[in-house]
Formats: C-alpha cells, structure tokens, sequence
C-alpha cells in the first residue's frame, strides 16, 4: 500500500472538492442488508474506463464503460496522453454511473479492486489515483489487481473451471501463454518476444489504410482486417508463420509485420498508387493476414497444450484451454484453436465477447 500511494503521487489527482462532491452525489440506503460480499472493480489500464460491482457468489450487479476506439482511430492509434485526459474525464460518471446501477452506495461495498498493471502508466495512473482517494474517504480495503491475471481468471465467472487449465491471453498489447494452477498461481508457458497480435493487425489496417475503405471507416484495425478477410482469398498471397522450427512456445509477430509492409509497398507500386490509398488486393492482403496470424497462434498453442499433457500438468481426458482477450473475439482465429483443441482432445473455452475485451468486471 505504501509502494502504491508513492506510486499514485506521481499520476493525476483529482481535487478535493471534486472527489466530496462526487462522494456526497450518492443515497444512501441505511435499511437495506447485503448478504454478499461487493467490490467494486475499476480498470483503466489501456483506453477503456470501465467499472463494475460484483458479489462474492460471482453475480455482476452494475457496470459501465467507456471506450475511446472513435478518438483513437482519428489519431491512427493510441496517444498515452490522450488516454489519460479521456480517462481523467470519464472515470468518475463511470464508476458512478457502475454503482447506481448495482444500487450499491461506496459505503456498503467490501473493498475496492483496481489495475496497477501492466498497462499504459499514465492511463493506470488515473484509476489508481481515484481509487486511492476512494478507500481513504470510506475507509475500505484496496485490492490491487494484475491486469493479465484477471483476464485470465474471467472465464471462472461464466463457466464452471477447475484448475489446473492453460490460458492463451492475446490482444494489442499482451500475447501470452500460461498454466493456470490456482489464483494469483501461474506458470508462464510463452511470450511474445516483440509485439501483441492486436497491434500487429492495427498496424496493418493502418499501412493498408483501412479507415478510408467504406466499409471499415468506424472499426478498429483488428476488426477491420477480420471484416475484409471474409471478401478475400488468402492464397493470393503466401506469408510464412513465425518461428516454425523454435522449440518453445513462444510468439513473435514484428518479422511478420515487415514482410507485409514490404509486400504493400511492392503491391502499391504495382497498381501505381501512393500510400494512403486503399489498394484493389486489400481484401486478399487481409485474407492471407488473418489467416497467417491464426496459424502461428494455432500452432505455438498446440505446442503449449502437448507440452502440459506430455508432463501431466493438464488431465489427459478433460483438459481446457481458455482463449481470452481482445483479439480472442475473431472468428477465424478461435476457428483455429478450435482444430488444435479437437485434435488434442480438449476443451476450448472462450469469455463472451463483452468480457474478452478491457472491462471492469473482471476486476472486480
């Protein structure tokens, strides 16, 4: 706790009469009795404000959020800055907007649970600063909560999980696979050794100039490289998966992404236009894209999920894996580890969408 508020020092504070005037827009409901346990969750850790308050027995009482993908398209990415502004002007009608959702006033919440990281430092910096300003005024214990880990353990929310089970955690900023073998207890497997899939996929919507094709204008780059794909053939074009002949399990898609910017270059050439324009084989480009990423992903998976069972750290008739995380919403991709899954006999399980991407129930 200490660490934490030396650390909050440093990140934007709100003002006093803010934060009372917040507190003080609360009813209060002295006859009503919570049998349950409530915590309150706040994630700010990327560009999505977002709280909730969940009960011991896993039932999600009140939640809202916030996302900044529409400002983030206009500036062609995320602007730490930027996020941390849009987070200092949502995070309090959010959580306010959480609790009066769930009915639940700050004085009858248990504790109050909130991202420290990893993440963007300027955006968690906020929703630890008013967290803190939070547990101070009513005197409630502060959980502090590892982002990855709560993504990780979200499916135990929807789905009836016993450990051990694996988790592939990928999205735009974090590609990971780990063993799950109790709460807070995690072996890590493999890691991407340069950048997340989420942000490899942005960054090609980006070089293809996606936001300008009529279809894709309002989606962020991994949605639009998922959307085209279906238009596309993917063996107009041949990209290599990663890493093929690694003996571990882990990722790196950088190599990936300079072939394909190579490619667009040759490719704009070809048809004779500059970039920023939308080439005629975008939808092929995407194709090929999508389908690259979901094999190296399938396969370091597959790699995972031998190794676990090979060693008896999974059970040989009922294993699980758990795909979650921004990216674990594309279709094509889960269609993938759905073949490893199969052919592994195995479980794959998946979060619903809404608790794939940043939110403040699994916080919570």
């Amino acid at each position: 706790m200490l660490i934490l508020n030396k650390t909050a020092g440093v990140f934007f504070k709100p003002s006093r009469r803010k934060i009372y005037a917040f507190l003080g827009s609360f009813h209060f409901h002295p006859g009503k009795l919570f049998l349950h346990k409530l915590v309150l969750g706040i994630e700010t850790s990327c560009d999505d404000t977002a709280a909730a308050v969940v009960d011991e027995a896993g039932n999600v009482l009140g939640e809202a959020v916030h996302s900044q993908t529409e400002v983030h398209l206009k500036t062609g990415g995320i602007i730490p800055p930027v996020a941390q502004q849009l987070h200092r002007e949502n995070i309090q009608r959010i959580v306010q907007e959480a609790l009066s959702a769930s009915e639940v006033s700050p004085s009858e919440l248990s504790a109050v649970a909130t991202t420290i990281k990893p993440g963007l430092a300027l955006s968690l910096g906020v929703g630890l600063s008013f967290s803190l300003q939070l547990v101070d005024q009513f005197k409630k214990p502060f959980i502090p909560i590892h982002h990855m880990e709560a993504h990780a353990l979200t499916i135990r929310l929807t789905n009836k999980v016993e450990f051990p089970f694996l988790v592939l955690l990928i999205s735009g900023g974090h590609c990971l696979l780990a063993l799950v073998r109790g709460v807070s207890d995690f072996l890590l497997l493999g890691k991407s050794l340069d950048i997340a899939p989420g942000d490899m996929l942005d960054k090609v919507a980006r070089r293809l100039s996606l936001i300008k094709h009529p279809e894709c204008s309002t989606m962020s780059g991994g949605k639009a490289i998922e959307h085209l794909a279906k238009q596309g053939n993917r063996l107009h074009f041949d990209f290599q998966p990663p890493m093929q002949r690694a003996k571990n399990c882990d990722f790196s898609f950088s190599g990936l992404q300079h072939v394909i910017d190579k490619m667009i270059m040759q490719k704009e050439k070809e048809e004779g236009i500059e970039q920023g324009q939308v080439l005629s084989s975008a939808a092929d480009i995407a194709a090929a894209v999508q389908h690259t990423v979901a094999c190296h992903i399938a396969k370091r998976t597959h790699r995972a999920l031998l190794f676990c069972k090979q060693r008896g750290f999974l059970h040989q008739s009922n294993a699980v894996l758990v795909v979650s995380g921004g990216v674990a919403s594309n279709l094509y991709i889960r269609k993938a580890l759905e073949i490893v899954t199969n052919a592994t006999q195995c479980t794959l399980l998946c979060p619903p969408p809404r608790l794939c991407t940043d939110n403040g129930v699994m916080i919570a």
